[in-house]
Order: C-alpha cells, then structure tokens, then sequence
C-alpha cells in the first residue's frame, strides 16, 4: 500500500512520473509526493474520473457529472471545457458520464468512451474533433490503447474487455463482470479491475487470449483506476477501501 485516505478513483503519470488520483466523491485530483503523503492540486470538480496527462504537461481530466472533457494547462487552476460530451448523464447505476479515457500515441489523440450513449470517440487533444470509432456498448468506462494501437474498451454494464476493429465492430479479449478500468502492461497483457462485489478483484490476460491471472483480490472492495509504471510496476486504486496499492506482478 502507498497511501491511504479519501476515495481514489482513476490514476495517471505526471510527467515528473509522480502518480495523480482523482476523487470523485470530493471533487479533487491529488499528486502522490511519498508514500502516505499526497497533495490536492485541484478542488470543485463535478465527479473527476479519468486523467491524461499531454507532453505539454496540460492535464485533461474526464468530469462524469456533467459529461465534460477538461484540461488544465500547466500552472492554471481553472479548468477549460475541451468538449461536452453528446451522451446525456444521470445519477442511475449504468447511465452516469464519462469515466476512463486514454492516450492514443500512434495517432496523438485522445480515446473518450462515452458512456450514456454507449458510443467511444476519438478526439483530437484540443477537443475539436470527435470521430466515432464505435456504438452499442451499454456503459463503457474504461480505455486503453494496445502496442498494435487497438483500442481497448472495459464495457461496465455490459460486460467484458473488447478491441475495437477498425472497422467500428468489436472482439471479446477478456471477461468482467463489472469491468472499470482496463490496462496494457509493457508485455501486452491486458489487466482489468472489476468492481461486481462478487469478484472485487484485478486479473491479467494474456494480449493473445487465454486464462486469466489473479493479481490482486484480498482488501479490495471496489478496484477502480489502473496505472503501469515505468519499471512495470501496477499501481490500482480502490474508492471505497481508501486504499492505494503497488502490486509487482510475477513474471
């Protein structure tokens, strides 16, 4: 466990390699200085979730209750609205805003699942273009970006992980319950954290396909964010345990 406290939600990289949570519960983005020890860099957000972080250092942050794209450029605390989002969000189980988002470096643009309307965009990183890549998940909350540069996505309410093809269709690489956020290690395997209270666990697959392995299960309630770091370490949040934990994986 690196830190304990609040409700940390998604997870990301600064470009110093120090890890930011999101709270959505209090409406702040916090940076991990030391282990137990972390500062809030950002107050009175509407439910921020996931975060990217451009080379630039702006931070762009995913706010679920009102279905916005945010950036804050380096220094400002005061966000800009890079896109409002087309779905409509609520606060029913299964129709919420946006969640996960993720950074696509084959194409420098930004993977934005819109979850009340079941559709994941491409978007450029100023927030002027949004292209759909695919329709018809149920809630999709979760992104990544694979080595080939498939886009990855954690279907909530649906269930599963799924590679979107290029052609807008979809294929099944991992099953989930109730997956949240989804992860490319730098060996291509896929890691998922699910949050159905039945399973509350982080599983690893193989990029290719096959048997799944638990990495994580024992204190978690409700695994949310996922992070990779440089030297392969697993860094997953949990907002309802107030936990954060760095997990070495085995080989």
């Amino acid at each position: 466990m690196v830190f304990r406290g609040a409700h940390p939600d998604d997870l990301a990289f600064d470009l110093t390699g120090h890890l930011l949570f999101s709270d959505y519960t209090n409406g702040t983005i916090s940076r991990l200085e030391s282990p137990g020890h972390a500062t809030v860099l950002h107050r009175g957000l509407a439910g921020p979730e996931g975060m990217v972080v451009l080379a630039d250092g702006t931070l762009v942050v995913a706010e679920e209750k009102t279905n916005h794209v945010l950036a804050f450029s380096p220094g400002s605390s005061v966000p800009t609205v890079l896109r409002d989002l087309p779905g409509t969000p609520s606060l029913v189980s299964c129709h919420q805003g946006v969640d996960g988002i993720a950074w696509d470096p084959t194409t420098k643009t930004l993977i934005v699942p819109d979850a009340p309307s079941g559709t994941v965009y491409r978007m450029t990183s100023d927030g002027a273009t949004l292209t759909p890549l695919a329709h018809g998940f149920v809630h999709p909350v979760g992104a990544a970006v694979d080595r080939s540069g498939a886009v990855l996505v954690a279907d909530e309410c649906g269930g599963d992980v799924w590679r979107v093809t290029a052609t807008g269709g979809r294929v099944r690489v991992a099953p989930g319950v109730m997956p949240d956020d989804v992860a490319v290690d730098r060996f291509g395997n896929i890691l998922v954290t699910d949050v159905r209270h039945t399973r509350h666990s982080l599983y690893r697959y193989p990029a290719g396909g096959g048997t799944g392995t638990l990495l994580a299960a024992s204190g978690l309630v409700e695994p949310q964010g996922l992070a990779i770091a440089a030297d392969g370490s697993i860094y997953v949040s949990d907002d309802l345990a107030d936990v954060i934990l760095r997990l070495t994986p085995p080989s």
